[in-house]
């Protein structure tokens, strides 16, 4: 590695750890103001909802307008995607491009996009920090650096502009969201996880029943899908960061 790229690595990691100290900052605290006793009853409430009714419900309890709806374009995400077009039409969807995705996503953001009547927005990292990762391939010598600046970052600063934020996790996927509840503050910002409990019977039934398509690249074996560098077929998650400890990206942590 050149002078110039150790150079830039630190800058870039100086930049993340200004980014860190300042999610740091805002620990135990959210601008919606929630206490953890409010977040409990929160949690309480929807439990006992399905998936569609929770997202009806939680645009009646929170101001719509200070909503921010993320989707990966994934495997599997036309049912989440399917479900917020019909209840908020003109919700708008933010999708990280990370600018590594595989042609295939994009393909499926496209058509989705289409079929759906879908206001997306891209989240598109540094310039800098992108052209950076791409020449030092930084998803094989330090992948969270990788995704901390084409994926964590973008999106921390458009979460500023929110009060909750909508994810389509779900528990039976890695372990990390086997532990996480339908609300939790998450780093300034209130995560609201409305498909947390639902199985994956269920959403695969849902795609079958509404006949909506998978992402292309399930039907070659691929079940969890990112940026193409690191992401191989695999049986659930496991096609994620081989041969690496890492399981998250960063963006649910």
């Amino acid at each position: 590695m050149s002078e110039k790229s150790v150079t830039e690595k630190s800058e870039i990691k100086s930049t993340d750890a200004e980014t860190a100290g300042n999610i740091i900052g805002q620990a135990g605290s959210n601008s919606l103001g929630l206490t953890k006793k409010a977040i409990a009853k929160l949690n309480e409430e929807y439990k006992p909802l399905n998936f569609e009714e929770r997202i009806r419900r939680v645009y009646q309890d929170f101001n719509p307008g200070k909503i921010l709806v993320t989707s990966s374009f994934a495997a599997t995400s036309a049912y989440f995607l399917h479900i917020i077009s019909n209840i908020r039409p003109e919700q708008v969807i933010h999708f990280v491009n990370t600018g590594f995705h595989f042609a295939e996503t994009i393909e499926y953001r496209n058509y989705l996009t289409k079929r759906f009547n879908l206001n997306v927005e891209d989240l598109s990292p540094d310039h800098h920090l992108h052209d950076y990762s791409a020449k030092e391939e930084l998803w094989n010598s330090d992948p969270d650096l990788c995704c901390s600046v084409n994926k964590v970052k973008p999106l921390e600063e458009a979460k500023g502009n929110y009060d909750i934020w909508i994810s389509s996790l779900m528990n039976w996927q890695s372990d990390h969201r086997a532990t996480l509840d339908i609300f939790e503050e998450r780093r300034g910002i209130i995560k609201f996880n409305p498909m947390l409990d639902v199985s994956e019977k269920e959403r695969d039934d849902y795609i079958k029943s509404h006949d909506l398509p998978f992402h292309p690249l399930v039907a070659e074996g691929y079940e969890s899908i990112g940026c193409a560098h690191c992401t191989v077929k695999g049986k659930g998650r496991a096609g994620r960061w081989q041969g690496k400890e890492k399981t998250e990206c960063g963006l649910h942590l």
